[in-house]
């Protein structure tokens, strides 16, 4: 059963505090599960930078390409709901 793994890592130019970071982060967090019921976490090591966030999403299903399709429309979403901020979706990731 394969597992795919996406990374997006996010600048927010306009968080002037913890507390911006940390709202727009936990919006896209609880998007992402409600709408593709994938598992998502924040990655980041350094919780002080108020201005980054790393994000990892992870899926599983029993066939890789549907979980390719799944995790792009998941960068996809992630970037369109943050609009004038920054956001890299790393690659998809597939391990069987």
């Amino acid at each position: 059963m394969p597992v795919g793994v996406l990374q997006l890592e996010i600048f927010l130019p306009e968080s002037a505090s913890l507390k911006d970071r940390r709202q727009a982060v936990r919006s896209v967090k609880d998007r992402l599960r409600q709408r593709f019921n994938v598992s998502v976490a924040e990655l980041d090591p350094e919780r002080d930078l108020w201005q980054r966030a790393t994000l990892g999403i992870a899926a599983i299903a029993a066939d890789a390409g549907y979980l390719q399709g799944l995790l792009a429309q998941a960068g996809e979403a992630a970037v369109h709901w943050l609009p004038g901020q920054e956001v890299q979706v790393g690659a998809v990731e597939i391990v069987a």
